[in-house]
């Protein structure tokens, strides 16, 4: 029992020298270990001398030393958990949102939402709940070569675990009459016309800033013609209904842009129709009608603001308050929609949410929390400055959460299994979760024979077991000989004896940890079987979501440290 003391000590001890970069305290140190396990209160005379040798161990390392050793031992203590959650920091006010807000969150149903939707949802869910107001959920699927009809579901599945604040769902295609009837006000207005030149020819004129002859046709032309398309009596490419715009705008893009066009081909699943909106006409509709006050958006929709505004000058209506914010580079996973979709086809991903994807889904399966995705979204805020996003801080904000939660438990990766000789039988109490003695232990028993991860030992000459024994290690070639060398705590230290984790040779449970550089297969504690769907931690390796247990092998996704 002493070594326990002393091992708890002794990692607190390290704990408060790297807090304050200095020789540790001997009252904090006790204090703490007394304060986190209750059960040792009763042997608080026997502390003393032994805090008083630990103190002085740590207060003899170097400062690199400390937290090394820290690392190694007990990384969760190198931010106690009330240091590490922050409050989520305050984002800027929004101009005229007084009085409340209502906002939206458009995504087009091509596939589930991916980490680049999270913070557009996110950023606009943070300030109807600080405002107050409506939240609208529209689904901008008038482009039937972009709708998948299984994303519909897929889409609002993702919100929900999000847990955004959704109270309005509109879907563009119900709303195609809405459009027809505005687009016809427009061409009354003198604000729009029917195009039927050849796309490259109109292409051409645009570029030099010249009209199209198509320009210059009556209101009365023009609105037979929209009903023409309306009737089905023109081919998709044939016509198009243009915003009448400035064609001497310095951005040719600006110039007489698209509103209307024909789609033949594919079928939209939800409507018979063939004329759609293009996006920025049917946006700037329903930001009207809909009652939008705010956009928060990325600053590569700024060129579609300017669009917008025609149709808002247009008409006459206020436009909403627009704020467009940087462009933030996701690396390490896979974003583009087309290309997942033509890996999972190929087989090259398992799915949605194969753990390669930056969608929503493949993070969740790895075990990232809702919330963890919400305040790092909320960290980087709404700045006009282009960043890339950091996974690391995704990580910390994620531990923040699940460390607290996971229970502990060995998982040893490509084993070699050894009899130690000389050893005792031994049972091992290992805490469920080092800060939470109310969970209780898990006991393994060593017999002798045991598991041992190939790579920790490689070269080493002696290690210790955790919550076991130290043991020596002799090489004959590659093949290690074991024996047992004590219980002592200082004396593995006094050797920099690394710390690993053994799993009993006649206790396991086989185990693939699948992480996105490559699956490790091994054996874990058998107790895992019983925390499907949940994040735990396995010791010295990181966090794991379990995502199933199936004819006795358990299969888990790797989190992060």
């Amino acid at each position: 029992m002493e070594t326990d003391i002393e091992h708890l000590l002794f990692i607190y001890a390290l704990q408060n020298a790297v807090k304050h970069d200095g020789a540790p305290k001997s009252g904090t140190v006790i204090g703490t270990v007394l304060g986190k396990h209750p059960e040792f209160r009763s042997r608080a005379r026997e502390i003393g001398p032994l805090a008083g040798k630990v103190v002085a161990e740590v207060a003899k390392m170097t400062a690199a030393e400390r937290k090394s050793r820290l690392l190694e031992l007990a990384p969760v203590l190198l931010a106690e958990p009330s240091e590490t959650h922050e409050h989520v920091r305050e984002l800027p006010a929004l101009e005229g949102a007084e009085n409340g807000v209502v906002m939206r969150f458009a995504p087009n149903p091509s596939g589930p939402l991916h980490l680049g939707h999270a913070r557009a949802s996110i950023l606009n869910d943070y300030y109807v709940r600080r405002y107050g107001g409506r939240y609208v959920l529209r689904i901008e699927d008038t482009d039937p070569r972009r709708v998948d009809p299984e994303a519909y579901d897929m889409v609002r599945e993702d919100i929900a675990w999000l847990g955004l604040g959704i109270t309005d769902i509109v879907y563009q295609s119900d709303r195609l009459d809405i459009y027809y009837d505005w687009c016809r006000k427009l061409i009354e207005l003198g604000g729009a016309y029917v195009c039927v030149c050849d796309s490259e020819r109109f292409r051409e004129l645009k570029l030099k800033g010249r009209a199209c002859p198509c320009r210059e046709r009556t209101v009365e032309e023009n609105l037979e013609l929209w009903q023409q398309m309306l009737d089905g009596e023109f081919y998709e490419g044939d016509a198009t209904v243009r915003v009448k715009t400035e064609l001497a705008h310095p951005d040719p893009a600006m110039r007489d842009y698209s509103a209307m066009r024909i789609v033949n081909t594919p079928l939209h699943p939800r409507v018979d129709a063939t004329v759609f909106p293009l996006m920025n006409f049917s946006v700037a509709v329903d930001d009207h009608l809909l009652g939008i006050t705010h956009v928060i958006r990325g600053k590569d929709h700024i060129a579609n603001t300017r669009r917008q505004r025609y149709i808002f000058d247009y008409f006459g209506w206020k436009p909403p308050v627009y704020r467009h914010y940087g462009r933030m580079g996701i690396s390490g996973v896979v974003l583009s929609t087309s290309g997942m979709r033509e890996g999972i086809v190929s087989g090259l991903y398992t799915g949605w949410d194969d753990i390669h994807l930056g969608t929503l889904r493949a993070i969740a399966r790895r075990g990232i929390q809702p919330e963890a995705v919400r305040n790092a979204m909320v960290d980087i805020g709404i700045g006009e400055t282009d960043i890339s996003f950091s996974w690391e801080n995704l990580y910390s904000r994620n531990k923040e959460l699940v460390d607290p939660k996971a229970n502990r438990y060995f998982f040893v990766p490509d084993p070699i299994e050894v009899t130690v000789e000389g050893a005792p039988r031994h049972e091992a109490h290992a805490a469920l979760h080092p800060n939470d003695p109310s969970r209780g232990v898990r006991t393994l028993v060593a017999a002798g024979t045991i598991l041992l991860p190939r790579a920790d030992i490689a070269g080493k000459s002696m290690v210790r077991l955790k919550d076991l024994y130290n043991v020596k290690i002799e090489w004959d070639g590659e093949e290690p000989r074991v024996s047992y060398a004590g219980d002592s705590l200082e004396e593995a230290r006094r050797e920099k004896a690394p710390i690993i984790q053994w799993l009993p040779a006649d206790a396991k449970l086989p185990c693939t940890l699948l992480r996105q550089d490559g699956s490790l297969e091994g054996f874990c504690e058998p107790p895992v079987a019983g925390e499907a769907d949940h994040v735990i931690q396995f010791e010295r390796i990181g966090f794991a979501r379990i995502d199933s247990v199936e004819g006795g092998r358990v299969s888990a996704y790797f989190a992060h440290r």
